[in-house]
C-alpha cells in the first residue's frame, strides 16, 4: 500500500471503530481485515498501530480541532491531525496524502486546510491543555481516578496506561515446568523472561505471535497478564476442593485454578452467557484440565444453583466492571464509557456479590477481583457488601501473600488490605483484588459431645482441603 492508501485504511478502521460502542475495537479491527484480504500483514500492522495509538491520545487531537475550530470531528480530521502533531508533516505533506488518487483521501477543503495549518509547527502536548486532556480522559472520569492514586501520583499512574502492554503467558503446570516451557518457546524463536511477582509466568521480551507455535497450541502456555495470574493465585485452589468461578467468561482464570488443584476436586465455571463458557470447551481441552465443570446461570440451572448455597470452599468473583485497567489494551475504552455504564455496573456487581455469597460454605474464601482501576467498583463496593454481610472479613493480601504467591511481594502491598495492581508500580493491567472469609458456625454448647472451641476462621488461603 502507499502511504497515502495506509492514511485512507487509518481512516476508515478509526471511523468504523468510533462510529459504534457495541463492539470493541479489536473485534471491529479483525472483521475489517477480514473483509480485506488483499491488505497486506505489513501494511495490516502499519494501520492497526497508528490506529491504536490515535486512540491513545484521542483526547488532545480532539482538543486541537476544537482549538483550531476545524470544522469536523471525525476520523478524517483526527487522523490529519496526527499527522501533523505527532509525525511532524508539514501542510505539503498532507495535501500530498489527501490529494484524492486511487486508494487516498478526498483533497482537504479551505476550512480544513485553514485550521489544520494552524497545527503546522506544533507538538501534541500544549501548555493549556487540562489535565483530563493531556492524560487523554474524559473530564467526569477524572475525579475517580484522583481520588483512587491521589493528586499527586494520578498523572504518572494514567500515562503509564498509554504504553502498549507487553505478551504475558502463563505456563500451564498440568503439562510443564516454567523451565520446560521457557525451552520449548526458546526452539521457536520466543525468549522470554520469568515474572516478577505470578511465579507460574513468564512474559516475551519482544511482541511476537505464540498462538501458531507448539508450546500453545499442546497447551504448556496461556496467554495471561500477570495480574490476571495473582488474582487466580488469591483463590489459592487445592486438590480436593470445590471451587466456583461465578463470572469465568472464557475460561482464563478457570484454567490457572484448575492447574493449581492438579486436576483434583472440581471447579464449576459460571457465566451468564453461555456462549462465553463454549469459548472455553477448547482451551480447557488443550491445557488438559479435566475437573472443570460449566454451568450457565440461567432458568434451567436455577434450582441446581439454590441447592449450592454454602457448599464451596472458594467463590471467585471476577465482576463485570468499566475496565479502566486495561486501557492499554483496549484505549478506545476511554472514550465509549459514560457515567450512566459505571453506575449501572456499580449495582450488577453488588448484586452479583450477594448472589455468590451464598454460595461461600462457613471458613471458606470469597474472593472479588475487577480489572477497574475506580474507587466505586472496588474499595466502596466491598465495604458496602461488608456492611451487607457482616458474616464476611477482609483478609489483608500482604498476610497471604507468602502462602498463596510465595514470591517477593510488591512494595506496595501493606497499604492496604486489598491487592491493587498497575502498570507504572507492577508492569501489570489495572487490577483490583479483595479476599474474604466467611466466619465458621458458632461453638456449640456441646454438653458431652467434646464442648470444644469451634475453630478459628480460615482465610482463602489456608483452608483445609475438603
Amino acid at each position: 500500500m502507499t502511504p497515502g492508501a495506509r492514511v485512507a485504511a487509518t481512516i476508515e478502521l478509526l471511523d468504523e471503530i468510533t462510529g459504534q460502542s457495541e463492539r470493541p475495537a479489536d473485534l471491529v479491527a479483525n472483521a475489517y481485515f477480514r473483509a480485506r484480504r488483499f491488505i497486506g500483514s505489513g501494511d495490516r500492522r502499519a494501520v492497526s498501530d497508528r490506529v491504536w495509538s490515535i486512540l491513545r491520545r484521542y483526547g488532545q487531537l480532539a482538543w486541537w480541532l476544537d482549538r483550531t475550530q476545524h470544522p469536523d470531528r471525525g476520523a478524517r480530521a483526527i487522523v490529519a491531525a496526527d499527522l501533523i502533531l505527532v509525525d511532524g508533516m508539514d501542510m505539503a505533506g498532507l495535501a500530498a496524502i489527501f490529494d484524492g488518487g486511487t486508494y487516498r483521501p478526498q483533497p482537504l477543503d479551505q476550512q480544513e486546510y485553514t485550521a489544520l495549518r494552524q497545527m503546522e509547527g506544533h507538538s501534541l502536548p500544549h501548555p493549556e491543555q487540562p489535565d483530563w486532556v493531556r492524560l487523554n480522559v474524559q473530564e467526569w472520569v477524572a475525579p475517580h481516578l484522583i481520588e483512587a492514586y491521589g493528586e499527586a501520583a494520578w498523572g504518572r499512574e494514567i500515562a503509564a496506561l498509554e504504553n502498549p502492554p507487553p505478551v504475558d503467558l502463563r505456563v500451564n503446570r498440568l503439562k510443564a515446568t516454567v523451565e520446560q516451557a521457557k525451552a520449548a518457546l526458546q526452539r521457536e524463536g520466543i525468549d522470554t523472561e520469568t515474572m516478577r511477582y505470578a511465579p507460574n509466568g513468564l512474559r516475551l521480551r519482544r511482541r511476537l505471535s505464540v498462538v501458531s507455535g507448539p508450546a500453545f497450541q499442546e497447551g504448556l502456555v496461556e496467554i495471561q497478564d500477570e495480574g490476571s495470574q495473582l488474582v487466580a493465585a488469591l483463590v489459592d485452589g487445592k486438590p480436593g476442593m470445590l471451587i466456583a468461578d461465578y463470572c469465568a467468561g472464557a475460561g482464563g482464570k478457570t484454567l490457572a485454578i484448575a492447574a493449581g488443584m492438579n486436576n483434583k476436586g472440581r471447579v464449576v465455571a459460571m457465566d451468564v452467557y453461555e456462549n462465553r463458557l463454549e469459548r472455553s470447551a477448547l482451551r480447557l481441552r488443550r491445557a488438559g484440565a479435566h475437573n472443570v465443570e460449566r454451568r450457565a446461570l440461567d432458568a434451567d440451572n436455577a434450582k441446581w444453583l439454590k441447592r449450592q448455597k454454602g457448599a464451596f470452599d472458594r467463590v471467585l468473583v471476577d465482576a463485570p466492571c468499566t475496565g479502566t485497567g486495561t486501557w492499554r489494551r483496549n484505549p478506545d475504552g476511554r472514550w465509549t464509557l459514560r457515567p450512566e455504564d459505571l453506575a449501572e455496573l456499580v449495582v450488577k456487581q453488588a448484586a452479583i456479590l450477594d448472589a455468590a455469597a451464598r454460595l461461600v460454605k462457613p471458613g471458606g474464601g470469597l474472593i472479588y477481583a475487577t480489572c477497574s482501576v475506580l474507587p466505586p467498583e472496588n474499595e466502596r463496593q466491598i465495604e458496602a457488601f461488608l456492611e451487607r454481610h457482616p458474616e464476611f472479613s477482609i483478609v489483608p493480601v500482604a498476610d497471604l501473600w507468602a502462602d498463596v504467591i510465595a514470591t517477593e511481594p510488591p512494595a506496595q502491598i501493606a497499604e492496604s488490605p486489598y491487592l491493587r495492581l498497575s502498570p507504572l508500580r507492577h508492569g501489570t493491567d489495572g487490577f483490583f483484588a479483595a479476599a474474604l472469609v466467611r466466619s465458621p458456625p458458632p461453638p456449640s454448647d456441646g454438653g458431652g459431645q467434646g464442648g470444644g472451641e469451634s475453630p478459628a476462621p480460615t482465610s482463602p488461603a489456608r483452608d483445609h482441603d475438603s
